[in-house]
């Protein structure tokens, strides 16, 4: 294993400056985000990589699958469009050579990510829910008001009808689908997934070089469940993403990763159990935080060596 550079954590970077930091900083690897790369250019951004020397431990991301959950019309063509991007995704990382392309799942179908819920007393759904186009006239009871789904169960059902299409899609161009499960705290608006458990019990219907998992210490640390399900793992952790997480959280729960020692994830025991589960590939610190973002990125990664040494491995 070696310690890799998700793009995120040095997010003020392009694929340009990321490459060449971590080229600087001796690390052999590096996770790319998508919007970085159409920044860049799909084809430069694959030629500077493969120049450099590096390898792509990660491309994130694909996923957020599950607004196909919305009813009739308006659910057909979202999930048709969330395929088209996916379709999208795995060829750019085929073309990045990336050892794997992220799906963060999606959450409740019709919430979008970090917005307030659709207000279930706008405009004529008031007095008058029976005028809400292709949902249940029992608003009170329904499991679809103004514009979105409280149908979880049904969400997590589109993620594996959405799989069973991107999978061998996936396949037949070498690129393996890493589902990824995210703490609780996300499962209305990111991830209906919130347990490796979850995510493996979607993956064992595909070869394992079509679909594993991510095992991301944010999200996992504190599952009761984690040293059995990394076990289980074995042969399907696609990717290993470190970083620590912070309490109290921040207003923003998105930004609450910490880097390595800040916060309260003891990180010895689960790497033990992602190496005895035979995952020998790069390890990632992906972390989202806005002090760590206004740093100086060489900073970053100066004191992301010393902790991941320290505390990682």
């Amino acid at each position: 294993m070696s310690l890799s550079l998700n793009q995120w954590t040095t997010r003020r970077w392009s694929v340009a400056e990321a490459v060449d930091g971590c080229v600087r900083h001796g690390l052999e690897a590096v996770g790319l985000w998508r919007e970085k790369v159409a920044e860049q250019g799909l084809a430069r951004s694959a030629a500077l990589v493969r120049e450099a020397g590096l390898r792509v431990s990660s491309l994130c991301r694909g996923g957020f699958l599950t607004a196909g959950g919305l009813p009739g019309e308006e659910g057909r063509l979202a999930f048709g469009r969330a395929l088209d991007d996916n379709r999208r995704a795995v060829d750019e990382a085929a073309e990045l050579g990336a050892a794997c392309l992220v799906m963060v799942v999606g959450g409740l179908p019709g919430v979008r990510p970090g917005e307030p819920l659709p207000s279930r007393l706008s405009g004529d759904v008031a007095g008058a829910p029976e005028r809400v186009a292709g949902f249940s006239k029992d608003v009170a009871g329904a499991s679809e008001v103004a514009g979105f789904s409280k149908d979880v169960a049904g969400a997590r059902e589109r993620v594996a009808e959405a799989l069973s299409v991107l999978a061998p899609y996936a396949g037949e161009r070498g690129v393996r689908l890493a589902l990824e499960p995210l703490h609780p705290v996300y499962c209305p608006d990111r991830a209906v997934l919130s347990t490796l458990g979850q995510a493996l019990d979607l993956c064992l219907p595909y070869p394992e070089e079509q679909v594993g998992v991510v095992v991301d210490t944010f999200h996992v640390w504190w599952d009761p469940r984690l040293s059995e399900d990394v076990a289980r793992a074995a042969g399907r952790i696609a990717s290993y993403q470190v970083c620590d997480y912070l309490h109290p959280l921040p207003a923003d729960v998105l930004l609450g990763r910490g880097m390595m020692g800040d916060g309260v994830i003891d990180f010895a025991p689960i790497t033990r159990a992602v190496l005895a589960a035979g995952y020998t590939g790069d390890i990632e610190v992906e972390i989202f935080n806005a002090d760590v973002w206004a740093a100086d990125p060489d900073e970053v990664l100066a004191t992301m060596k010393a902790r991941y040494a320290e505390l990682v491995v």
